[in-house]
C-alpha cells in the first residue's frame, strides 16, 4: 500500500477527535465525518483522571481545574467502611463531557482538520470511504472511531472477540455543591454507584450495575449515604442511560483500517479508563501510520489496554462479591499505604518491579486483615 497521507476518521466523539489531532501533528491531511453535530455528549463518570490530563496535552488540549473541578483521589465507601487515597502526582478534573469535547474540537479546527459533520458513513472501500447521499472520499488510512457497536469494525471483518461482559448504566446531575474534591465510589449489593464534582454547584451520578435499568432515585436507595445527601436535591439535566462492556477484540486494524477507542474494544467503566486509552492510542497510530505500518499499532494497543484490563477485573472481581469487598476495603483502611499503591498503578504512575511488589504487599495484608 501507497504510503499516503490522507486519513478519513469515522466518527467525532473524544476518540475520533483525538486520532485526527494526533495525525495532524504527523502531517497527514484528516478529514472527520460524524452523523451527529457538535458538541457530541455520552453517559458517563466525567472524570478525568492525571493520566487522562497528560495524554490530553500531549495532543495540544489544555484542562484547567477552573474549568471543571479539580479531584484530589479517590474514594470507596461502603456503609461504615470507606478508603481513601490521593492521585500520586498531579490533580485530575471532574468536567462535563461536552466541555471535553469543545476543546479537543478547538484544537482539532485549529490543527486544519476538515469536518463533515451529519454526514452519516454508509460504506468503505480500499481506497476510501462512502458517504450519505452518495459522496464518496479517497483516504489512504480510515479509521473507525464509531463506538461499541461499530459498523467500521463490522465493515472491515474485525468483529470476531472473545465474549463480550456488559452492564447497566445511568447518569444524573444533581444541583448542590460538592462535599469532596475526591471521585467517590459508593458499593453496594448490586452495583456501584460513582459521584464526580463537575462545577462548584454540581456533581455527575452514574449508577452502574448488572441488574434491570431503573430510576436512579429508585437506584439510590442502595446507597444510604448517598441518597441523604442528594435527598431533595433536584437533576440539572434529564438522566441517560447506557450500556459499559469490557470487550477485547483480537485485531483492531486490517489492511489500510484501524479502529480506535471503543470501536476497539472497550474496558468497562469502573476503570475511569476509557477516554485516557483511547488518547494513547491516537498518538500510537498516527506513529504507527506515519511508518507505513499498523501492526506497530496493533502491538502498542495491546500493551496499552493491559494495566486497565487487569484493573478492569480487579475491581469487578468485588462486584457482587460482599464478603470479599467488605474484607478488601477493611485491608484498604487500615493499609492506607496497600491503597495509595493501587491507586498509582491505576493512573499508570507505576513500573512492573512496583507492580508486583504492590500484588505482594496487598496479597499479606488480605492474609494478615
Amino acid at each position: 500500500m501507497v504510503n499516503g497521507r490522507y486519513v478519513f476518521v469515522i466518527g467525532g466523539g473524544p476518540a475520533g477527535l483525538a486520532a485526527a489531532i494526533a495525525a495532524r501533528h504527523r502531517g497527514f491531511q484528516v478529514v472527520v465525518a460524524d452523523g451527529n453535530k457538535p458538541p457530541i455528549d455520552k453517559p458517563c463518570g466525567e472524570g478525568l483522571l492525571p493520566d487522562s490530563i497528560a495524554a490530553l496535552q500531549q495532543l495540544g488540549v489544555e484542562i484547567s481545574p477552573a474549568e471543571g473541578y479539580a479531584l484530589q483521589g479517590i474514594k470507596f465507601l461502603e456503609k461504615e467502611k470507606s478508603a481513601t487515597a490521593c492521585f500520586p502526582a498531579g490533580r485530575g478534573v471532574g468536567l462535563r463531557r461536552p466541555i471535553l469535547h469543545k476543546k479537543m474540537l478547538d484544537q482539532a479546527v485549529a490543527l486544519g482538520v476538515q469536518f463533515r459533520w451529519e454526514t452519516p458513513v454508509t460504506g468503505i472501500q480500499e481506497n476510501g470511504v462512502n458517504l450519505a447521499g452518495g459522496d464518496f472520499i479517497q483516504a489512504n488510512w480510515i479509521i473507525g472511531a464509531d463506538g461499541a457497536q461499530s459498523r467500521v469494525r463490522r465493515w472491515a471483518g474485525l468483529d470476531s472477540s472473545a465474549k463480550k461482559e456488559s452492564r447497566l448504566a445511568s447518569r444524573a446531575h444533581f444541583v448542590v455543591a460538592p462535599w469532596s474534591e475526591y471521585v467517590e465510589i459508593h458499593w453496594a449489593a448490586k452495583g456501584q454507584a460513582y459521584v464526580t464534582p463537575v462545577s462548584a454547584n454540581e456533581v455527575c451520578v452514574v449508577m452502574v450495575s448488572r441488574n434491570e435499568n431503573r430510576d436512579i432515585r429508585v437506584a439510590l436507595q442502595e446507597f444510604p449515604q448517598l441518597a441523604s445527601r442528594l435527598s431533595g436535591e433536584r437533576l440539572s439535566r434529564p438522566a441517560r442511560g447506557t450500556i459499559t462492556t469490557m470487550h477485547r477484540l483480537k485485531h483492531v486494524c486490517r489492511g489500510n483500517v484501524a479502529l480506535i477507542g471503543d470501536a476497539s474494544g472497550s474496558v468497562d467503566a469502573i476503570t475511569g479508563e476509557g477516554l485516557s486509552l483511547s488518547f494513547h492510542q491516537a498518538v500510537a497510530l498516527a506513529e504507527a501510520m506515519e511508518k507505513n505500518c499498523l501492526d506497530l499499532y496493533q502491538k502498542a494497543h495491546r500493551q496499552l489496554a493491559r494495566r486497565p484490563t487487569f484493573m478492569a477485573r480487579l475491581l469487578l472481581m468485588l462486584d457482587g462479591r460482599t464478603r470479599l469487598r467488605r474484607r478488601t476495603l477493611t485491608v484498604f483502611r487500615n493499609n492506607p499505604e496497600v491503597f495509595a499503591r493501587l491507586i498509582s498503578i491505576h493512573v499508570g504512575e507505576t513500573s512492573p518491579v512496583h507492580f508486583a511488589a504492590t500484588s505482594a504487599l496487598l496479597g499479606w495484608r488480605f492474609l494478615a486483615a
